[in-house]
């Protein structure tokens, strides 16, 4: 049974995030990137609590009566739904980066066919484009920015544990895919989540084109 974290936290309070959560899960759906009712969307509540999509939910018609409260170790509180299979991946951002406030997990078809493709490098690297600008902390084109890719599996404490291990390089991070599976990015608010993750996804989708026209 799901442990259930007593509510500290008024309505008042996580009611608009739930559904800034819920409204960005619609748009990001009417792009085609959450088939089915994959992908998963968090935002920072306070120091110990975010806001994440309960497990099953169609994104395209989810209301913020589809987003619950979590505490920094996943837990529900005050809630008998359960949250998404991957909360951990998101409150492990969180619990690394207390500025991050909001964090996007996404499955485009773009994302999900550039994790299969990199995936024996275990990295993309995004050279020499201008929209690299878009990813907080790059200030130009003329760098690289690199992508790391993870194995899948369906235990969460090891994905959690291979982030950390690229952490501990001392490489930056600004997003990571999942071989077979699609893209994390996160931001300081909302908007930001959502430049990178629209930055990345024009980028992925460049890299694989000129692949296409290469061969």
């Amino acid at each position: 049974m799901t442990e259930i974290s007593p509510v500290t936290v008024t309505a008042e309070l996580f009611d608009p995030i739930a559904d800034c959560v819920a409204s960005n899960a619609r748009e990001l759906a009417a792009l085609g990137w959450t088939p089915a009712t994959s992908s998963n969307f968090s935002m920072r509540v306070d120091a110990n609590h975010a806001a994440i999509t309960i497990s099953g939910h169609d994104k395209s018609r989810i209301e913020g009566s589809g987003v619950m409260m979590v505490d920094m170790e996943g837990r529900a509180v005050g809630s008998a739904e359960r949250p998404s299979a991957e909360t951990a991946l998101h409150t492990h951002i969180y619990r690394r980066w207390p500025d991050i406030r909001a964090v996007l997990h996404t499955h485009s078809r773009t994302q999900s066919v550039a994790s299969r493709l990199f995936a024996r490098e275990g990295v993309v690297r995004l050279r020499g484009w201008e929209l690299q600008k878009a990813i907080t902390g790059v200030t130009t084109h003329d760098s690289v920015l690199e992508i790391p890719v993870f194995s899948n599996t369906q235990h969460m404490p090891e994905l959690v544990a291979r982030v950390d291990a690229w952490m501990a390089t001392g490489k930056p991070l600004h997003a990571y895919l999942i071989d077979g599976h699609g893209i994390y990015t996160w931001g300081r608010d909302m908007a930001e989540a959502r430049r990178h993750l629209e930055a990345l996804e024009f980028m992925l989708d460049c890299e694989l084109e000129l692949r296409r026209l290469s061969t």
